[in-house]
């Protein structure tokens, strides 16, 4: 068959995009979600917190996706459940897969990719010790526990403070185990402050920073774990091992944006470990668009939600063949930048355009400033910057496109 959009992952990307997309003229959309049920990973997050920007509320996870499901129905967007994708070509020909339909092949005109992440586990840090039950990831423990109604340990020690292992501590304790610590590689909490102090600091839970896990020991269950502090180079510092007795080891030690079936295409890829993007969210494979966690990892859903729009609107313009892929400037960062979205400015559509960010390490008194080649077209103070919370400036369009010629830009930290 031939479809206009197809849009792969019903999360809340994928949902916001749907809908910006039909709300803008294209009604031939299609969503292919392989969960039973449209949302995502907010169906497993029902503490609140969600919702502040989109709709002036707070919301649970579950509240936040209704919104968003009611809408889809409400429009009549088409969606396929239960729907697995097996390949994509450059031709953008995808198949996909379900028990109904069997294997079915779709030529699109434009494709927008929202499939999330995934969270990196025991294998990926080449965690030390044993391999007992009991080691699982946070965001399993939060299966287990908000969908499932399983308690997944008793005696838990959690690695990481990265924010779903800030709110399972809290979710975990109020279910009854006992938190021992929260244990963190860094000098610094890998979580949101508000977190911090919600789900750590409100219910005495100690964070222990500098700190990872050097062994892991238990036969058929976690029995024990080894903390130790670790130096500037984050090795661990012999001498300072202590035993903590505990049966589960939660680890919440980052987030990595899902490819997968994309990777074939060969795009061009970025510092944010997502693909190479325009203001739009486009690839280098024109009318290839992607959004939301799989293209770099968000802190609050509502930012989502916003960036799947821009690239739904990316989609549109390309459908109505308003969206050239002639031309286009580099963004560029600098070191102590870990990485800046989107990296690529497409000139053929004038507008305001919003630039995403992450520094290293924690930065005080410093200034953000934006070049266009020596011209510094953007400037502004922060007390200070941190890893875990994601930075947008915008930069207005007359600023950006009043030189006669555009590009590369720059984005620098000057460090008072």
């Amino acid at each position: 068959m031939n479809r206009r959009l197809v849009i792969i992952g019903g999360g809340s990307a994928g949902m916001a995009a749907a809908i910006e997309a039909f709300n803008n003229g294209i009604k031939d959309v299609l969503i292919i979600e392989k969960d039973q049920c449209l949302g995502g990973i907010l169906n497993q997050c029902i503490h609140n917190g969600f919702g502040l920007i989109e709709f002036k509320q707070e919301l649970t996870g579950p509240e936040f996706l209704q919104r968003f499901v009611d809408e889809i129905n409400r429009l009549g967007i088409e969606c396929k459940l239960n729907t697995t994708v097996l390949s994509i070509d450059k031709n953008k020909n995808l198949i996909y897969a379900n028990k109904d339909e069997g294997v079915v092949k779709i030529q699109c005109e434009s494709i927008i990719y929202t499939c999330g992440c995934y969270e990196r586990s025991a294998g990926a840090i080449s965690l030390p010790g044993q391999r007992p039950s009991g080691v699982i990831t946070a965001g399993a423990a939060q299966k287990y526990l908000n969908i499932h109604g399983y308690l997944p340990g008793k005696r838990i020690v959690i690695l990481g403070s990265g924010d779903i292992g800030l709110i399972m501590a809290r979710r975990l304790t109020l279910e009854g185990a006992k938190v021992i610590c929260v244990a963190e590689l860094m000098p610094y909490s890998n979580g949101l402050n508000r977190n911090i102090v919600q789900c750590l600091n409100d219910y005495d839970i100690p964070l222990y920073l500098s700190t990872t896990v050097t062994n892991v020991i238990g036969n058929e269950r976690v029995e024990k774990i080894v903390l130790s502090n670790v130096d500037e180079k984050l090795n661990p510092i012999p001498g300072t091992e202590k035993e903590i007795e505990c049966d589960t080891l939660v680890l919440s030690v980052g987030l990595s944006p899902y490819l997968g079936v994309i990777r074939p295409l060969g795009l061009e890829m970025s510092k944010s470990k997502g693909p190479a993007v325009n203001q739009f969210n486009e690839t280098s494979l024109s009318g290839f668009f992607v959004a939301g966690n799989c293209l770099h990892v968000h802190d609050v859903v509502d930012y989502v939600v916003e960036e799947a729009r821009d690239a739904a609107k990316g989609a549109v313009l390309y459908l109505k063949h308003e969206l050239s892929d002639q031309n286009a400037c580099q963004i560029n960062c600098s070191n102590n930048i870990s990485y800046v979205v989107p990296q690529y400015i497409n000139n053929s559509v004038m507008g305001d355009v919003t630039l995403k960010f992450r520094v290293r390490k924690p930065v005080e008194n410093c200034r953000v400033i934006v070049k266009n080649k020596d011209e510094i077209i953007y400037s502004m103070r922060h007390l200070i910057l941190i890893p875990s919370e994601m930075q947008m400036i915008k930069i207005k369009k007359d600023k950006l496109f009043n030189s006669e010629e555009i590009g590369p830009l720059t984005l620098e930290l000057e460090v008072s």
